[in-house]
C-alpha cells in the first residue's frame, strides 16, 4: 500500500488517508534520517550521530533497534519489508513520488521544461502545483534537527527558495507584480540572503509603482548581506538598483500594469490591477543589442588544472586568429572530477573575448529526472538571442539551422555542460565562424571528435599538490597545516577527486575543534570513504553514471568491484563476467567511454578507488549474491590457472603440486616460456596478494595458498622477502583453516624461508619443524628432503655448521628416493658451501663438483649459478683468484637470466672482493656499485654491506685507487 511521507512543513505520515504516527521525537528523527535517504542503507554510526549528534547514551543502540521496532509496528504488518536491515545499518523502502519533496522536485522540473516550450503561464502552474505541497514555514518545522539532520535538509530548503524565485519570474513576466510582491517580501523575512529574491523584490515593486519600496529594498537587502555574511550585493544586484534610479525604460512590465511615477514618489501612475501582456505588443528585435549573459558563477576558489587551463586558452588562440576556425572543447571525465568547474571556471576567464555574450545550457545528460531533449535547449538559446515565440521553427532541424544562421557572424562563448552524448549535442554546435563550444559530459564523446572535430580534454583526479591546494582553500591553510600527515592521508582516501575533497573540507571547517585526523581516521575505517562522504551524495553522483549503463555493462560494473585491483585484464573481466575475451570486449569499452573505469595501459584497465567502492557495494547487495559468488570463483580459477604453470617455468626446480581443478575453459592462456611468466608476474604483482587475501575472506581457502605459492616463485629469486612474509602469513592461515596437509606444509615452509632471510630465525625454526613432520604424515621424500635443506640453512645461519651439515646429509638419500636431482645438487652445494665457510675447501671443493655434475647447462641454471657461486668462494680462499672471478662471473650471468637479482648481488659483492684481492680496485668498484643498486632497490639491509665497502675504498691510500 502507498505510504505518503510529507517533509515540506511538520512531518506527517499517511496511509490511504490514514495517519501514521511515526512515535515520539527520536523516532521521528530517526524516520527523517532514513527518510533523506530513501532506498538506501544508513550507517548505524550515521543513524546515531543523526539522533543524538556526538553524545550519544550508552544505551544508544539498543534504544535504536527500539526505535526500528516501533517504526514497523507503525507501518502495518503488510508493510514489513518496508523498513528492513542490511549490513551495517537500516534502509527504507519509498516508492515513487511517496515523498512529497519527489512530488515537489517533479513538478518543478515540469516548471522548468514548460518555461524553455511553452511559456510562462505553463511554467507558472506546474510551479503553482509544487509549491502547493509546502504546508509550514520550513521544511521539517517543529522538529528537533540534530547538526547532521540540519545540513541534510538544507538542500531541501534551498529547492524549495528557488522554486518560489523561479514561480515569482513567471509572475513577473506575465505582468502580476504585486503577487510576486506579496509572495517574495515573507520569504525574505526568514531568508535574507536570497539575492535574487531580493531582485524581484525590487523589481515587482518598480513595476506596481512604488519605486521608493524599491530602493529601500536594496537598503534592506545590501544591509541584510553585510551584517550576516559580511558581503556587498553582486553587481546585478547593485546594477537594478542603478536602473531603477534612472527609470531605464527595460526595467517596464508587461503593457497594462501599473507603472512607476517619473518623480519616482512610489504613486503609481495608474491603479489598474496587474493585467496578462497584451498579445499585441511586438517582439524584441532579433538583432537587439542585449546580449546573453548566462554563465553561472564559477567557483572563487578554484584550484589546479593549470596544464587544461593552458591548452584551453592556446585552441581558443588558435581558433580566434584569422582566418579563424570553430572550437569545440570536449571535456570529459569521471563523475565529480570537476568538469563543470573547469568549464565555468575557464569561461569567465576569457568572457571578455567575446563581445556578444555567452550562451550556457545544463542539458541534465545523468540527472534521474531526465535528459534535456536538445529542441528545447535550442529553444532557450534562441529566446536568449531574443527570437520572437512565432518565429521559433517547431522541429528541431529548423532550430538548428536558425541558431546557426543567427552566430554565424558573432563571437559567442556556448558552454554545453552534463551532456549525456554525441548525438544530444551535436544539433547545439556552432557552424563555420568565431564561436566556442565548449562540451562537458562523462561520455568520451569519441563521435564529437571524429565527426565533428572536437579536441578532446578528459580530466583525470588532482595531483597531491592541487588536491592539497583545494583543501586548504576551503578549509583554510592555517588548518590544514595542522596535522600534514592527516592531510596526506585525507588525500589518499580521497583519491583527488574534487568532488570527495569538497565535501571533507565542507565537513572539517563545520567541525573547527575536530582535530584533522579525526577525519582521516573515518575516511580511512572500516566502512570506507563513501560512507563518510554520504552526506554530500558521492553515491547518488556516481548512481547517474551508473544508471546511464547498458544491463550487461551495469553487471559488469558491479562484478568489477569484486576485483581486488588496483588494475585487472581483460582475460580476469572476463573470467569475472562468465564470458570471453572478445564477449567482454564491448562492455568494457562502454565502462571505458562514461568514465566508470579507465584503460592504463592496452588491455589493463583500472578503478578509482571510489568507484571501486561504489560498485563493490552494489555487487554486495542481497538480489546479486549467487552472481557474486560464482563470478568470485571463476576470478580465482582464472588466475590460479594462469599463476600455476607461470610459477613452474619460473622455478622448474621447486617441488610443485596439483591445482584445485579447473572450473571452466581458461579466458586467457597460461605464459609459454620463463620470459613470459615474469613478464605476466611483474604485471600482476600489486594484484596477487590482494586476490589471496580476496580468496581467504570469501571462503576460497585452497585458492588463497596455491595463489601464494605461484607468486613466492616470483618474489623469492628477487630477495622480496618482506612481502613473501606477509602473502605467506595469508596463506597459512588459509591452509590452516581447511586443513589441507600439502597446503600446511607448503606454507609453513615457504613462512619460514622469509623468516630466515628476515632474521627472525627462532619462528623459521619452529615452522620448518612443523612443515617437516607435515611431509613426513604426507610420505612426501622430497617435501621432507627440501625442508630439511632449509633447516641447514637456519643453521648455517646460526653457526651451527655441524648440525647443518647433518641436515645436508639426512635430505641427500630423500633426494635420491624421490628421482629429484636437481634438489639433490643443490642440497650437495649447500653442504659445500658450509664446508668452505669452515675453512674446509678441500671437501667444500667435492661437494660442490659433484653438485654441478647433476646440473649441465639448461637444467637448473639457477642452482647451477648457486654451485658456481660456492666454488669461486672456495677458489678465492685457496688464492685462485683468477679461477674464482671466472666462476663468479659465469654465476652472475646465470643469476640474470633467471632474474635472481638477490643472489645476483650477493656474487657481485664476493666478486667485488675477490678484484680488489687481485689489484684491480675500478673493476671491483663496479661490482660493488652494481650490488648497492639492486639491493638498494629491494629494499634489502645488506645493502650497507655494498656501500661500505665503496666508502672503504673510497677512502684507501692513493696507490689502492683507480
Amino acid at each position: 500500500m502507498p505510504v505518503q511521507f510529507e517533509l515540506l512543513g511538520q512531518l506527517t505520515v499517511s496511509a490511504a488517508g490514514r495517519p501514521i504516527d511515526p512515535g515520539p521525537g527520536k523516532a521521528r528523527l530517526l524516520l527523517v534520517a532514513l527518510l533523506l535517504h530513501s532506498n538506501q542503507t544508513v550507517p548505524h554510526a550515521t543513524l546515531l550521530e543523526a539522533l543524538w549528534h556526538d553524545d550519544p547514551p550508552p544505551s544508544a543502540h539498543a534504544n535504536l533497534r527500539t526505535y526500528v521496532r516501533g517504526l514497523r509496528r507503525a507501518f502495518g504488518p503488510d508493510e514489513g519489508d518496508r523498513l528492513g536491515h542490511s549490513p551495517g545499518g537500516y534502509r527504507l523502502r519509498v516508492g515513487p513520488l511517496e515523498r512529497d519533496v519527489d512530488r515537489f522536485e517533479a513538478a518543478s522540473e515540469r516548471g522548468r521544461e514548460a518555461l524553455a516550450t511553452a511559456g510562462p503561464a505553463a511554467a507558472r502552474a506546474e510551479f503553482r502545483k509544487a509549491l502547493d505541497l509546502v504546508s509550514g514555514p520550513e521544511p521539517l518545522s517543529g522538529l528537533p534537527l540534530t547538526p547532521l539532520l540540519a545540513r541534510r535538509v538544507a538542500p531541501i530548503t534551498d529547492l524549495w527558495l528557488t522554486v518560489e524565485e523561479e514561480h515569482a519570474e513567471t509572475l513577473l513576466a506575465l505582468g502580476s507584480a504585486a503577487e510576486a510582491v506579496r509572495r517574495i517580501g515573507p520569504l525574505l523575512e526568514r531568508h535574507p540572503l536570497r539575492q535574487r529574491a531580493w531582485a524581484q523584490l525590487m523589481l515587482g515593486q518598480y513595476r506596481v509603482g512604488n519605486v521608493a519600496a524599491a530602493l529601500d529594498a536594496y537598503r534592506r537587502a545590501r544591509q541584510s548581506l553585510r551584517q550576516q555574511s559580511g558581503v556587498d550585493p553582486r553587481p546585478e544586484l547593485t546594477a537594478l538598483h542603478d536602473d531603477i534610479l534612472h527609470h531605464r525604460p527595460h526595467l517596464a512590465g508587461p503593457r497594462g500594469g501599473p507603472q512607476p511615477s517619473a518623480a519616482g514618489t512610489g504613486t503609481p501612475a495608474a491603479t489598474a490591477p496587474d493585467a496578462p501582456p497584451d498579445p499585441h505588443t511586438p517582439p524584441p528585435d532579433p538583432t537587439s543589442s542585449l546580449k546573453p549573459r548566462q554563465l553561472p558563477s564559477a567557483l572563487q576558489d578554484f584550484q589546479g588544472r593549470d596544464q587544461d587551463v593552458t591548452r584551453l586558452d592556446r585552441w581558443l588562440d588558435q581558433a580566434l586568429a584569422p582566418p579563424g576556425t570553430p572550437m569545440i572543447a570536449a571535456v570529459s571525465g569521471m563523475a565529480g572530477v570537476g568538469k563543470t568547474s573547469l568549464a565555468l571556471h575557464w569561461a569567465h576567464r576569457v568572457a571578455d573575448r567575446f563581445p556578444d555574450g555567452q550562451l550556457y545550457v545544463d542539458l541534465r545528460g545523468y540527472n534521474t529526472g531526465g535528459v534535456l531533449p536538445p529542441e528545447d535547449a535550442l529553444r532557450g538559446f534562441l529566446e536568449a538571442l531574443h527570437v520572437p515565440q512565432n518565429r521559433i521553427p517547431p522541429d528541431l532541424k529548423g532550430r538548428a539551422a536558425l541558431f546557426r544562421s543567427l552566430i554565424s557572424t558573432r563571437r559567442l562563448l556556448i558552454v554545453l555542460d552534463n551532456c549525456r552524448d554525441a548525438e544530444q549535442v551535436r544539433p547545439l554546435l556552432p557552424g563555420p565562424g568565431s564561436c566556442v563550444a565548449v562540451v562537458t559530459s562523462r561520455d568520451r564523446l569519441t563521435g564529437l571528435v571524429v565527426r565533428n572535430g572536437a579536441r578532446p580534454l578528459v580530466l583525470g583526479v588532482l595531483a597531491p599538490r592541487e588536491a592539497h591546494a583545494l583543501l586548504g582553500s576551503r578549509m583554510g591553510v592555517d588548518r590544514l597545516g595542522t596535522d600534514p600527515d592527516a592531510a596526506d592521508a585525507i588525500v589518499r582516501a580521497t583519491g583527488g577527486l574534487p568532488l570527495a575533497l569538497a565535501i571533507v573540507a565542507a565537513r572539517i571547517s563545520e567541525q573547527p575543534g575536530f582535530p584533522l585526523k579525526a577525519f582521516a581516521d573515518e575516511l580511512c575505517g572500516a566502512s570506507g570513504p563513501l560512507d563518510a562522504l554520504d552526506e554530500g551524495e558521492a553515491r547518488q553522483v556516481f548512481s547517474w553514471s551508473y544508471l546511464a549503463l547498458s544491463e550487461q555493462a551495469a553487471r559488469l560494473f558491479r562484478l568489477l568491484g569484486l576485483h581486488p585491483g588496483p588494475g585487472l585484464t581483460v582475460a580476469a573481466a572476463a573470467a569475472l563476467a562468465g564470458t570471453t575475451v572478445p564477449g567482454v570486449a564491448p562492455k568494457l569499452r562502454e565502462l571505458t567511454r562514461l568514465h566508470l573505469l579507465t584503460e592504463q595501459a592496452p588491455g589493463r584497465y583500472a578503478f578509482h578507488d571510489l568507484l571501486r567502492a561504489y560498485a563493490a557495494e552494489l555487487a554486495a547487495l542481497p538480489e546479486y549474491a549467487k552472481d557474486r559468488a560464482a563470478a568470485l570463483h571463476r576470478l580465482f580459477d582464472h588466475c590460479l590457472h594462469v599463476a600455476h604453470p607461470a610459477g613452474v617455468l619460473l622455478q622448474p626446480q621447486w617441488q610443485s603440486f596439483a591445482p584445485v581443478a579447473r572450473l571452466a575453459e581458461p579466458t586467457a592462456a597460461p605464459p609459454a616460456d620463463p620470459e613470459a611468466a615474469a613478464a605476466w608476474f611483474t604485471a600482476e604483482q600489486e594484484v596477487l596478494p590482494r586476490l589471496v587475501a580476496a580468496a581467504m575472506d570469501s571462503g576460497f581457502e585452497a585458492y588463497a595458498w596455491q595463489l601464494a605459492w605461484a607468486l613466492t616463485t616470483f618474489l623469492a629469486p628477487r630477495g622480496l622477502w618482506q612481502r613473501q612474509k606477509e602473502v605467506q602469513q595469508l596463506a597459512l592461515a588459509a591452509a590452516d583453516r581447511t586443513g589441507d596437509l600439502t597446503g600446511r606444509a607448503v606454507t609453513h615452509r615457504l613462512l619460514a624461508r622469509a623468516y630466515t632471510r628476515l632474521g627472525d630465525l627462532v619462528s623459521a625454526e619452529e615452522l620448518l619443524t612443523r612443515a617437516l613432520a607435515f611431509h613426513r604424515e604426507l610420505d612426501d621424500p622430497a617435501g621432507q628432503a627440501q625442508t630439511l635443506h632449509n633447516l641447514m640453512e637456519v643453521c648455517y645461519v646460526q653457526g651451527l655448521l655441524d648440525q647443518a651439515i647433518a641436515y645436508g646429509d639426512e635430505a641427500l638419500p630423500l633426494h635420491r628416493r624421490g628421482g629429484n636431482r636437481s634438489g639433490e645438487a643443490r642440497t650437495l652445494n649447500a653442504i659445500g658451501w658450509v664446508h668452505a665457510t669452515a675453512g674446509d675447501y678441500g671437501p667444500a671443493l667435492a661437494r660442490c663438483s659433484e653438485a654441478l655434475t647433476h646440473q649441465p647447462p639448461g637444467t637448473d641454471d639457477n642452482g647451477r649459478a648457486a654451485t658456481l657461486d660456492s666454488i669461486g668462494y672456495a677458489l678465492d680462499r685457496l688464492g685462485r683468484h683468477g679461477e674464482a672471478v671466472r666462476r663468479y662471473e659465469e654465476a652472475i650471468g646465470l643469476f640474470r637470466v633467471t632474474a635472481d637479482r638477490y643472489h645476483e648481488a650477493e656474487t657481485l659483492l664476493r666478486l667485488g672482493d675477490t678484484l680488489l684481492a687481485t689489484e684491480n680496485p675500478a673493476a671491483a668498484r663496479e661490482a660493488w656499485r652494481e650490488a648497492a643498486v639492486i639491493l638498494d632497490e629491494l629494499g634489502d639491509a645488506t645493502a650497507r654491506d655494498a656501500h661500505d665497502r665503496l666508502a672503504r675504498l673510497d677512502h684507501a691510500p692513493a696507490d689502492r685507487g683507480n
